[in-house]
């Protein structure tokens, strides 16, 4: 991960050997109220080089989760995810693709976010949808 961005620390979680660290995936900002991060395309295309479906939808669920853990933190619950959808509007063949998470609910019991996920000229590549299920904090998290 790079120095000159905040690193997101989770309770009871780290980032590194994580997904989220083997696709490039840097947060840039994060509280309950907005994520956002950047992800490489190069190393997380398809066949056709093309930026793949399931990237987008991991960079939407890595947002998505830490917001709503964010959000469980305080309550002493931690998030799991239990829905995630995307639509796929935009082929991306090179570059940085930018999701940010805004929350549609933040309950005691779920939460739920609206990802968008844009190119460098800012164009609407995925518009994504996750629901987690906030449950009590294991022993020792």
């Amino acid at each position: 991960m790079s120095d000159d961005h905040p690193v997101v620390q989770l309770p009871g979680a780290t980032a590194q050997g994580t997904l989220q660290d083997s696709m490039g995936i840097v947060v840039t900002e994060a509280s309950p109220e907005r994520v956002a991060a950047t992800m490489p395309v190069e190393g997380n295309i398809q066949p056709y080089g093309l930026l793949h479906g399931g990237a987008s939808c991991v960079l939407a669920e890595t947002l998505g989760s830490i917001g709503s853990a964010l959000h469980a933190a305080p309550l002493g619950k931690v998030a799991v995810g239990v829905d995630i959808n995307a639509t796929h509007h935009r082929a991306v063949r090179e570059g940085t693709v930018t999701g940010v998470a805004t929350p549609i609910y933040l309950g005691r019991t779920t939460t739920s976010y609206d990802i968008v996920i844009s190119d460098e000229r800012d164009r609407r590549v995925c518009t994504a949808r996750i629901t987690c299920q906030l449950i009590q904090a294991p022993p020792g998290s």
